[in-house]
Parts: C-alpha cells; structure tokens; sequence
C-alpha cells in the first residue's frame, strides 16, 4: 500500500513539475508579433529625428547691376536712343549664402515600412532645402560711378541682395543638392534599421516617385 501511494505521489509531483515549466501562449511571441514589434521600434527611432539635416551647401555668388542713362526722342519723326557719356553706374556684389537640405518626418509612420521577408523598404518624403544664412562681402564690393552720378546707398545695395538670393533660390534644380540630400539620409538611416537586426545589403530607402526637382515650390522652404 505504501509503495502505492509513493508512487502516486511521485506521478503527481512530475506531473505539477512539467506543468510549471510548459510556458503558456502568452509567453511565447510569434514571430509576426516580434517582427512588427522591431519595425515600430524603428519608426519611433527615426520619428526622433524630426527634422534631419543631411546636406549643406556654401554658395558664393557675384551680384552684378549696370545703371546707365539713355537718351531716347524723336526727331524728323525718326526715333533715337543713345547711351549719355559720363552717366554710367556699375557694381559687382560678392555675396556667400548657406543652403541646408533636410527631410521633414512629421507624416513619418509605419505605413512609411514595408518588411517582406528579410527584404526592409523605407519611403522617406523628399528633401526640402532652406537658405539659412546669406551675406554680403563688403570688402570686396566693387564700384564704378561716373562723376555725375550718385554713390549706391545702401537700400539699392540691399535691394540687390534681395535679387542675389532670388537668384541662389532659382537656380537650385541645377545645384543637385536635392540627389546629394537623398544619398545623405540613405547613409544617416541605413546603420540605424541595421542596429534592429537588418543587414544592409537587404535596406531599400525609396523617395516618392512624383516628383520635379523644377517645382520650386516642392522645394524651397521660405519660412
């Protein structure tokens, strides 16, 4: 009888052993589970970003302007027009002005990541460039001004300015600073997918496909 009941003990005991040991379903993450785990991880790293500046451009521009005096009338009913001696006003304004190109990740989420198998693809939006800084170099502005004319003041000289940064924003589709930006923040977010677990040969980052680097207004940030 006893050894009955040690016996019964002893099957009762393993049995409440391997129960205490088996993990239940809660315990066990699926591997979907894990995998959306790691990709919203990534979205919230690459949200702290906010705004990441990836390129920044030093452009140096010489503003120039030609102020002459024409003399125009008619005489006989024939039209004339010739330039007045001695009237002549130039200048060259050297300027230097900062451009910085950033990706903006306010909309960033995870519809923004795509995982398909060890395959990872990042939309990012497209870069947009602002002009940080720009400066007129006042050593080296050169004048020309006939003795019967006026000196440039210095609300013509800002003025020009104002036309010497129009004339920097305008001619940003030439500069490829927008390609340079998208290499730029490839390489800045491919290490960070690679710290969750991604290689680097399997990290796509892809931009919107609808888009013209001649549409100033996709571009330039004027704020």
């Amino acid at each position: 009888m006893k050894k009955i009941v040690i016996c019964f003990l002893l099957s009762l005991l393993l049995s409440v052993v391997a129960t205490g040991c088996k993990p239940t379903e809660k315990e066990v993450p699926t591997v979907s589970t894990a995998a959306n785990d790691t990709l919203s991880r990534l979205v919230m790293q690459i949200q702290k970003c906010s705004r990441l500046y990836t390129t920044e451009f030093q452009v140096h521009k010489i503003v120039t302007y030609d102020d002459v005096i024409n003399l125009k009338g008619s005489l006989l009913n024939q039209k004339y027009s010739f330039r007045m001696p001695f009237g002549d006003r130039k200048v060259a304004i050297p300027m230097n002005a900062t451009l910085k190109a950033y990706i903006d990740f306010g909309e960033f989420s995870e519809a923004s990541v795509e995982r398909h198998g060890r395959k990872l693809t990042i939309t990012l939006p497209n870069p947009r460039v602002v002009m940080t800084a720009s400066k007129i170099d006042q050593q080296n502005i050169r004048e020309y001004v006939s003795l019967t004319r006026a000196h440039f003041s210095d609300r013509e000289l800002a003025d020009l300015e104002l036309q010497g940064r129009e004339a920097i924003l305008q001619s940003i589709p030439q500069m490829g600073i927008i390609d340079h930006a998208r290499m730029s923040a490839a390489k800045l977010l491919i290490p960070i997918a690679a710290q969750m677990g991604f290689g680097e040969d399997d990290i796509v980052i892809v931009f919107p496909d609808s888009f013209d680097p001649n549409n100033l207004k996709a571009i330039i940030d004027t704020d």
